[in-house]
C-alpha cells in the first residue's frame, strides 16, 4: 500500500475485448469532430452575424452552446485520434485530472443550458406578451454565468474526490479518455462515497433539469393544443428533437456511471462515453437549425449575401 499513491500515468487502451477499434480513430471520431466543429462554427457565425437572431434568448444560448460544444468535444476526440495515430497511449495524472475536470465542466453546462432553452421555448410559448421583460438581456448574461460558476464547483469537487483515492490495481484505463467510471475500476480504496456522489449528482442536476424539460414542454402542448391559430407542427418539431438529445445526453452518461464494476462491458462504456461526449454537439446543428425556420433563412440571407459580394 506504501506505493499506492506512486502511479506517475495512465494508459488509454481502449477495448481490453480483442476489439480493433482503428475504424473509429482513423474515419468515425475524425469525421464527427469536423462535421461538429463546422456545423457549431456556422451557427456562431449566423447568430452572430444575422442581426434577427440577436433578440430571442433561444439564439443567445444556442450560440453559447455551439461554442461549448466545438470546447467539449475538443477535449477528448483529438488527443484519442493522434494516441492512437502515434501509439501513445500515455497520459499524466495531471492530465488525466484535467481532462476529467473539462469534460465534468461542460457536460453540466450543456445539461444546464438545454434546460434553459427548455424554459426559454415555454415563456415564449405560454407568456408571449411577457417574453421581452423575462427573457431580458441581463437574465441572459446572469444565467450563463450562474451557470459557468456552478459547474466549477460541480466538476471540482468530483475531480478531486476520484484523485483522493488510492490507485494500486493497475494503470492500464479501457477508455479512449479518461473519465471517473475508469479510475474507479483502477481504485484500490473504498469508492463508495464516490459513488453515492455520482448518484445523489445524477439525481439531483439531471433529474431535475429532464424534470423542468418535460414539464416545459407539456405546458407548451397544452398551451398549443387549447389554441389552433398557433401551428402545433412548429412546436412539436421543435420541442421533439430538444428531447430527443436531451434523453440521450442523460440515458448514456447515466449508464456509463452508474454501471456496476464488475458487469461493465468496457466496449458498451466507450459507445456510451461516445454517445455523450460526441452525439450531442453533433447533433447541435441538425436539431436546432434544421428544424428551426428562422435559423435556415439566417443562413440562406448569409449564403446569398456572401454570393452576391463574390460577383461583385
Amino acid at each position: 500500500m506504501a506505493n499506492a499513491t506512486m502511479i506517475m500515468e495512465f494508459l488509454l487502451l481502449g477495448s481490453s475485448d480483442g476489439w480493433n477499434l482503428s475504424f473509429l480513430y482513423f474515419t468515425v471520431f475524425p469525421v464527427t469532430y469536423l462535421g461538429t466543429l463546422l456545423e457549431n462554427l456556422l451557427i456562431v457565425t449566423v447568430t452572430t452575424a444575422d442581426q434577427n437572431l440577436h433578440t430571442p434568448m433561444l439564439y443567445f444560448c444556442l450560440r453559447n452552446l455551439s461554442i461549448l460544444n466545438m470546447c467539449y468535444i475538443s477535449i477528448t476526440v483529438p488527443n484519442a485520434c493522434v494516441n492512437s495515430l502515434t501509439w501513445q497511449r500515455s497520459i499524466s495524472v495531471a492530465g488525466c485530472a484535467t481532462q476529467i475536470f473539462l469534460v465534468l465542466f461542460c457536460a453540466y453546462v450543456e445539461m444546464l443550458f438545454l434546460t434553459i432553452m427548455a424554459w426559454d421555448c415555454y415563456v415564449a410559448t405560454c407568456q408571449p406578451l411577457q417574453y421581452l421583460l423575462i427573457m431580458n438581456p441581463q437574465f441572459c448574461v446572469c444565467m450563463t454565468l450562474a451557470s459557468l460558476l456552478s459547474c466549477l464547483l460541480y466538476a471540482g469537487v468530483h475531480t478531486g474526490n476520484t484523485f483522493r483515492l488510492s490507485f494500486c490495481q493497475s494503470n492500464m484505463a479501457h477508455q479512449f479518455f479518461c473519465d471517473v467510471p475508469s479510475l474507479l475500476r483502477l481504485s484500490c480504496s473504498d469508492t463508495t462515497s464516490n459513488m453515492v456522489l455520482i448518484l445523489v449528482s445524477i439525481i439531483i442536476i439531471g433529474g431535475n433539469c429532464f424534470a423542468i424539460i418535460i414539464m416545459s414542454y407539456i405546458h407548451i402542448f397544452s398551451a398549443v393544443l387549447k389554441f389552433p391559430t398557433r401551428a402545433p407542427g412548429k412546436a412539436f418539431s421543435t420541442c421533439t428533437p430538444h428531447i430527443l438529445v436531451v434523453s440521450i445526453f442523460l440515458g448514456s452518461i447515466t449508464g456509463v456511471f452508474l454501471r456496476p464494476s464488475a458487469t461493465s462491458d468496457t466496449l458498451q462504456d466507450m459507445i456510451l462515453s461516445a454517445f455523450y461526449t460526441m452525439v450531442p454537439p453533433f447533433l447541435n446543428y441538425l436539431i436546432y437549425s434544421l428544424w428551426n425556420k428562422q435559423v435556415k433563412e439566417a443562413v440562406r440571407r448569409i449564403m446569398q449575401r456572401q454570393l452576391f459580394s463574390g460577383k461583385r
